[in-house]
């Protein structure tokens, strides 16, 4: 008995000891250390480009390549817990994520009327952060593409910075090392294609085309 109470407050002192660690390197707050502690562990996530997500001035969109039921789990730990995830149904539905949901504001994906709602708009322009998953295809198809379409919008008319994420991963695993971009707004990277009847669309989804190409790790302080 006094070895398996032994055991058990060891594994506690661990876990504890990581999540202050995590916490202090991540600037994340304890309970999100916590809980990203064991996912950080077991898939040895690399995220020092976080840090640096994690500063992108709101209003600001963080768009994420959706490849598993896990990855708002991780993006619920490690970004600023007022963002507002929007996740699709088979997310939403999911109870894997179950732990994680009270880390921030989670809202199911409507293909009729959530993105097109002047309230996500209306919440990027008070300084908010939305976090969005899109559709882990590099070729979408006509109805996936809508979604690019929709949170571009929202971006151009919010006027937002936007944050691609990509989560690599290998096999079965949620994530190996969360990859992003600096933040841009849909008119700069307009201004940069030199494209000036570029659609906002075009201009969102070439940006995170990029961050799936572009896997050189962004320098860090940490």
């Amino acid at each position: 008995m006094i070895l398996a109470f032994e055991i058990v407050l060891a594994i506690v002192v661990i876990w504890a000891g990581m999540a202050l660690t995590v916490q202090y390197r991540r600037d994340l707050n304890f309970h999100q250390a916590a809980l990203y502690a064991p996912l950080k562990l077991l898939f040895r996530i690399s995220d020092r480009e976080v840090t640096e997500a994690r500063k992108a001035q709101p209003p600001v969109i963080y768009a994420v390549w959706h490849q598993s039921k896990l990855d708002p789990a991780v993006m619920l730990s490690l970004l600023p817990d007022d963002t507002l995830h929007i996740l699709d149904e088979a997310s939403a539905r999911s109870h894997m994520i179950e732990p994680w949901r009270a880390l921030g504001r989670t809202i199911t994906f409507n293909a009729h009327h959530v993105f097109v709602s002047r309230r996500l708009v209306q919440r990027l322009k008070a300084k908010g952060r939305l976090c969005v998953y899109l559709p882990n295809d590099p070729e979408p198809d006509v109805k996936e593409f809508r979604l690019f379409r929709a949170v571009a919008r929202i971006a151009l008319k919010a006027e937002a910075q936007v944050v691609p994420v990509f989560l690599s991963r290998g096999g079965f695993l949620p994530a190996r090392r969360v990859h992003t971009l600096p933040p841009m707004t849909i008119a700069q990277l307009i201004e940069r294609s030199g494209q000036d009847d570029m659609r906002a669309s075009q201009a969102l989804f070439g940006r995170m085309i990029e961050a799936r190409n572009d896997q050189t790790p962004q320098k860090t302080d940490d």
